[in-house]
């Protein structure tokens, strides 16, 4: 980059807008698809930590363990067994998301009031319909606060595949580093800031729409 050169050319941004719309989509797929996949194993899993306790601190450590391994040598070790392909890059964020939303199950199956669970099991509620008809629901808040994290890290950490050629709107960064040139690398960063902010949004909205009951208490209040 020289001295006096613009940070960012829109004209190149003009000239790829269809490209950048491709990326920005394999972006969020790359991002999205392990938090759903890291939720439906954390709900079932977090279920059976809180109703077995002793099996909680285990498979917490555990998953803090694979969460404090670097992003690109889960990448590399997982290379052997998927090469180079989107599920290299999935199945490690997948990994990464457990140990956020393990304990947010667990913590919102936690925030149940006991006498709600009572009541529940007085009306003839079973066990699978109570945990599904009244605990999930109303642990839905803590459970969703810890998508929100999950989804905001695993977006961000999609750009890191690029070193294994999966890497979203990734590319842009190594691609103006190699060229040294700062326009995709700005750009690819926005569109990678914004990726996460409307998909923290969108996770509001789904919480609110979720929990009308949170809403009616408001508005009453």
């Amino acid at each position: 980059m020289s001295d006096g050169e613009p940070l960012v050319r829109w004209q190149w941004v003009a000239d790829h807008t269809a490209e950048l719309a491709d990326y920005t989509a394999l972006h969020l797929r790359l991002g999205l698809l392990p938090v759903l996949f890291g939720l439906l194993v954390s709900v079932p899993l977090g279920i059976l930590c809180h109703r077995r306790r002793r099996l909680y601190p285990p498979v917490l450590t555990v998953a803090n363990i694979l969460y404090s391994i670097p992003s690109l040598a889960l990448f590399m070790v997982f290379v052997r067994y998927t090469g180079l392909t989107e599920q290299t890059v999935m199945i490690p964020l997948t990994l990464y998301t457990l140990s956020v939303l393990v304990p947010n199950v667990v913590d919102g199956l936690a925030s149940v009031p006991e006498p709600v669970r009572l009541a529940a099991t007085a009306m003839g509620f079973g066990t699978v319909r109570r945990v599904l008809q009244v605990e999930l629901p109303i642990a839905v808040p803590v459970v969703i606060a810890g998508v929100r994290v999950a989804a905001v890290s695993s977006i961000s950490l999609v750009a890191v595949g690029q070193l294994i050629g999966q890497g979203g709107l990734g590319y842009y960064i190594t691609r103006g580093l190699q060229l040294d040139f700062p326009t995709p690398i700005v750009t690819a960063i926005v569109l990678i800031m914004l990726l996460a902010l409307v998909t923290d949004a969108l996770l509001v909205l789904a919480q609110r729409l979720l929990t009308p009951w949170s809403r009616s208490r408001v508005t009453t209040a």
